[in-house]
């Protein structure tokens, strides 16, 4: 994943990380719920998760949580490696989506209908900034782009965009939620969440990028660092 800086200006202690994690985590599936309350198209593995839901029976939070395990195991083969917060999105967010579609009415009127789906998209983009800002470790979904990114030197853009694809189309075949909902949330999604996560990351005691927990953000001074480390390495490779 790409570096973001951090604007917090104290270190982070553990108790307010975890806090902050299972906050941006029970929004992220309380923002899934206000979406598909709203009815006017869902993002892609929402689409998916809502076909499987049709054709099963199974609840939606339920097919949530299955998928992000199955996308979990696809980590594997891609030497990816999980953090806390890998292993509490997938268990922790398909409850929350289930219990905002029982927590959050369907409204009748279809302005009401896009104020809804824009509040969840807002929403949405907090709870990413709140819940990767934390430092525990990608989602199972973001995992998996940057694993086929590292092992097919595919750009990171093309290797979203195929795998969204491909996840839409089977969630639309399956008879999921596509609207200009759909739509509106490929557009907005992007820039919202480049916002929120700086603006909710938290500055780590003694950053490492690459450490188990899966360190997305660094200062500048471990960023320098570990510039420094990487030009060194490239030069003794070089000798």
């Amino acid at each position: 994943m790409p570096v973001v800086r951090a604007l917090s200006s104290r270190p982070a202690g553990r108790v307010l990380r975890v806090t902050q994690l299972l906050a941006g985590l029970f929004l992220y599936g309380m923002a899934i719920a206000m979406m598909m309350q709203a009815t006017i198209g869902i993002e892609p593995w929402d689409v998916l998760a809502q076909g499987i839901t049709l054709r099963t029976g199974i609840p939606f939070g339920l097919v949530t949580d299955l998928v992000g395990a199955v996308v979990l195991l696809l980590w594997i083969p891609l030497r990816q490696r999980p953090g806390l917060g890998t292993v509490l999105n997938v268990l922790l967010v398909g409850p929350a989506a289930q219990f905002g579609l029982w927590a959050v009415p369907q409204p009748d009127e279809l302005w009401a209908r896009i104020l809804l789906f824009g509040a969840g998209l807002a929403l949405i983009a907090v709870a990413s900034g709140l819940y990767i800002g934390a430092q525990y470790g990608p989602g199972p979904r973001d995992g998996l782009m940057t694993g086929l990114n590292a092992r097919t030197g595919r750009p990171i853009w093309l290797v979203r965009t195929g795998i969204e694809a491909a996840v839409l189309l089977i969630g639309w075949l399956l008879g999921g939620d596509v609207g200009w909902g759909t739509l509106a949330y490929a557009a907005c999604i992007g820039p919202l969440v480049h916002v929120a996560i700086p603006l909710f990351a938290l500055r780590l005691p003694d950053p490492v990028p690459g450490d188990p927990d899966g360190r997305l953000i660094e200062p500048d001074a471990a960023a320098r660092r570990r510039e420094r480390s990487q030009e060194r390495w490239a030069l003794g490779r070089l000798d």
